[in-house]
């Protein structure tokens, strides 16, 4: 079987998820990987069954290879933009991580790049693909709430005794607004919550937020609490509430975090009740339509699944010669939206997207 052949740039924290699909996919197999930490480098290929001469501390080295079919790209997003490019002029296709840039032309060049190179560009959005959200859209789709009125979504995060372990050393560019873009929960994070939300409603017209800056540690602020009002077409609207409660003990095995999502239409309401964790006791999805309430429990709701389902997609489209999602001007248009928040929060007053 023709297998789609992985170089893995970045191996911190979220490159485990990004592994899952490739190491089960019989379609694919990780090859090499590269990070600026070896050690680690070392250690994620040893658990992959990457050899040793295969682990780069520079990814130059890595898209030197010629049996490197496409690169997943996972370093902080400072570093995406040269690592795009690198790629690109690599004859790499790529899977970046989310967000794809700090800025819409760096989105633009990148794009640019890839379709100057004939390579596959795509940005790595894995909320779209939760199995959850998946079933709603579905279910919306196939008319069960009419047509869409609003989208409110809320995302806690907290602390947890069962979360996965982060090093200080992986966190700080997280703190350090000139490398991250735009704050830990709102730009970083908040790309899913805002890909959500182009997903179901298009995009935005207009953009209001409040962005508060919490201090969590000496020199590190926290872009919470934070709310962010969107207008899109046909007088429809959405909310993102976004809250750090520093005492609250979430339940969950990864990022010390949840978040759920209420979509409104014409005949009823679909509510996703989990992402990154569990809070609530409920089925993971619920929706209420001709008087009445259904629950779906038989859906797949450990977070792993929308990585793997965001992979297994982009692995399909690379054998099908599909166009997977994100493109890069679907990522463009994320960061678009996601920037007009920061930007709305620095000025005080709603910015346009029209």
């Amino acid at each position: 079987m023709e297998q789609l052949r992985v170089g893995i740039i970045g191996t911190g924290r979220i490159s485990d998820l990004h592994a899952l699909e490739y190491l089960e996919n019989p379609r694919s197999k990780i090859v090499a990987v590269a990070d600026t930490n070896l050690e680690i480098a070392g250690a994620r290929a040893a658990k992959w069954g990457v050899p040793p001469d295969r682990v780069f501390g520079n990814y130059h080295d890595l898209l030197d290879l010629p049996d490197v079919d496409v690169v997943d790209i996972l370093l902080p997003h400072h570093l995406h933009y040269q690592a795009a490019l690198d790629a690109a002029a690599a004859g790499k296709h790529i899977s970046l991580q989310k967000p794809m840039a700090l800025n819409v032309q760096q989105a633009d060049e990148m794009t640019a790049a890839a379709h100057k190179a004939g390579v596959i560009f795509r940005v790595f959005e894995n909320f779209i693909f939760y199995p959850p959200i998946q079933l709603a859209k579905s279910l919306i789709d196939a008319g069960e709430i009419g047509d869409l009125l609003t989208i409110r979504i809320k995302s806690n995060s907290g602390i947890s005794q069962t979360a996965w372990p982060v090093p200080a050393s992986a966190q700080a560019w997280r703190f350090d607004y000139a490398k991250n873009g735009g704050g830990p929960l709102v730009f970083d994070d908040g790309h899913h919550k805002f890909a959500l939300a182009w997903h179901f409603m298009g995009m935005a017209e207009e953009v209001h937020a409040w962005i508060s800056q919490t201090e969590v540690a000496p020199g590190q602020f926290l872009d919470s609490p934070a709310l962010v009002s969107w207008k899109f077409a046909h007088n429809r609207y959405g909310s993102l509430e976004v809250v750090n409660s520093p005492q609250m003990e979430i339940n969950t095995i990864y990022y010390a975090q949840d978040d759920r999502v209420e979509i409104t239409g014409t005949k009823g309401v679909i509510w996703t009740t989990r992402g990154h964790g569990n809070m609530l006791d409920v089925p993971p999805v619920i929706l209420y339509s001709g008087n009445q309430m259904r629950t779906f429990t038989n859906v797949l709701s450990d977070w792993k699944y929308s990585f793997m389902n965001a992979t297994r997609h982009f692995i399909d489209c690379y054998f099908k010669g599909e166009t997977p999602r994100l493109t890069g001007e679907d990522g463009r248009e994320v960061l678009r939206f996601t920037l007009a928040a920061q930007e709305s929060a620095r000025i005080g007053q709603a910015v346009r997207l029209g």
